[in-house]
């Protein structure tokens, strides 16, 4: 980026609202001066050095503050930095800010922002999808060129395809999870968002490997660019000539739009013109993987978000002026703690129950009660036991179909950006969003959202994304193949 200037992202992204809060100008400037320098030199950081990058709000850097779109952070500052954006900084990345997102990821359309929500860049009057919607538009509006999110369900995926642009999710632990505000600790992963193929693989290479920090994550082993029309291939275990594709028939049952399913034909048609074999194949248990993920996210998040508790930091219901008198008192919730505005005794259960309430906003009430509720005695093996079972069930079918193809293509998502306010009234509704995306969090696998078509309505065009699934730690061959399919489609 040869010039940048805080002020022109301010007077673009006042009509999309995609970024919470933009950086120093000076030392950003500084930053760019300095990238210029090593890239004249031919001495590079990295394949992102002096590129503009925007991370999402739920992950902790010390410059700046961090809230993940909640009032219950409101101004918290967080005393270390996540390993991802350090990785970022050491590669030479040019962070610009912080992105918009639902409250704690709970979402799909970043309608549940506590801070407004972000319009796509396609359509003002629609949703740009979630969570991480603010990344997604904060790329497709050109306003930066690279950006990362979390994708607990589909919150990459699912924005990259409503927004046009492309959106990794990697294998469950190629990326450390250190210093990112948890949703669901065995769901949760760190991925890209790019214009083309090419810039999510250069940004996941600088951030993925195993990190001490982070005992679940792991080292992904690089495997170099081929070409379809290769017949050999000596730096990839996959051989592309003889590539073989699944198409799961419950991915493309009743409830998909028509011109998103001709999309995918389209592309599957395109493919076998290059000699590779396209099966259908089934995955039974897909129709149980959006309940089975729900339950599992929601006991996660019930779990995760116990520690805001308007004592230890972020947003307090209690009076500035109260105070614990002794240690003695903090641990009895019914020894009065101070005096609120209105000169009411309160207790610490006060203070967690007001605290809460007034902090979180609906969809995180929403969830953690349901979490709390299905892992209750008496109610978690009725639910979320039986959901640990349907989840490894989901694990094995996905290990059997990639014993016979190389990947899978499917849909990201069941419909086409939605306008604001559509889904809101209807959780379960919004939840559909996620359809075809949370069964690839529930199996750890890898997956990218590729923009491959447009389709108009009114006098918009709309964005058209597909998913390709790959077994776990497949995630470079998965970009191998998404970059030759974005190469036969930019030359038909």
């Amino acid at each position: 980026m040869t010039q940048f200037s805080i002020k022109e992202l301010q007077e673009k992204d006042q009509g999309i609202h995609a970024f919470l809060e933009f950086f120093d100008e000076k030392k950003i400037d500084q930053q760019i001066e300095e990238s210029k320098k090593r890239i004249e030199q031919g001495n590079p950081l990295s394949a992102i050095d002096g590129k503009t990058v925007a991370i999402k709000e739920n992950f902790v850097w010390t410059n700046g503050k961090t809230n993940a779109a909640s009032k219950i952070l409101k101004d918290f500052e967080a005393p270390y930095t996540a390993t991802a954006v350090q990785k970022i900084i050491d590669a030479g990345g040019i962070i610009v800010g912080k992105t918009n997102m639902d409250e704690f990821a709970f979402g799909s359309s970043t309608e549940n922002s506590a801070y407004g929500p972000t319009k796509n860049p396609h359509d003002l009057d629609r949703v740009p999808g979630g969570s991480s919607g603010g990344s997604a538009a904060a790329v497709a509006s050109g306003m930066v060129e690279l950006a990362i999110g979390t994708d607990t369900g589909g919150s990459i995926r699912q924005p990259a395809a409503f927004c046009g642009v492309v959106g990794f999710k990697p294998t469950y632990g190629a990326v450390s999870r250190y210093g990112v505000i948890a949703y669901g600790s065995s769901l949760d992963t760190i991925g890209t968002f790019g214009k083309t193929v090419k810039e999510a693989r250069e940004l996941f290479e600088v951030m993925a490997g195993k990190d001490v920090k982070d005992a679940t994550s792991i080292d992904i082993e690089n495997s170099k660019f081929e070409t379809l029309n290769s017949k050999q291939a000596p730096h990839s275990k996959l051989k592309t000539q003889n590539l073989k594709i699944g198409l799961p028939k419950e991915f493309f049952a009743e409830g998909l739009d028509p011109r998103i399913k001709n999309a995918i034909d389209g592309v599957v048609e395109k493919i076998k013109s290059q000699g590779a074999e396209v099966v259908e194949i089934s995955l039974p248990s897909l129709p149980y993987a959006l309940a089975c993920y729900y339950i599992i996210a929601f006991v996660e998040a019930s779990s995760n978000l116990a520690r805001y508790d308007g004592v230890r930091y972020g947003f307090s219901i209690e009076n500035s002026k109260s105070k614990v008198t002794s240690r003695l008192e903090r641990r009895d919730p019914s020894a009065s703690l101070g005096m609120t505005k209105e000169g009411v005794g309160m207790t610490l259960l006060d203070i967690y129950q007001k605290s809460r309430a007034m902090g979180f906003g609906e969809e995180v009430k929403r969830r953690i009660m349901l979490g709390t509720y299905v892992s209750s005695a008496g109610y978690a093996d009725k639910y979320y036991h039986q959901a640990q079972i349907v989840r490894q069930e989901i694990k094995k079918e996905f290990d059997d179909a990639f014993s016979k193809v190389d990947c899978i293509f499917a849909p990201v998502t069941p419909t086409l950006p939605f306008k604001f306010g559509e889904n809101t009234d209807d959780p379960v509704k919004m939840y559909l969003e996620d359809v075809y995306t949370v069964p690839i969090n529930v199996a750890g696998i890898p997956a990218i959202s590729i923009p491959i078509e447009t389709a108009q309505e009114g006098d918009k065009k709309l964005p058209i994304g597909m998913q390709i699934l790959g077994k776990q730690r497949d995630d470079y061959n998965i970009f191998n193949i998404a970059q030759n399919i974005e190469d036969l489609i930019s030359k038909s």
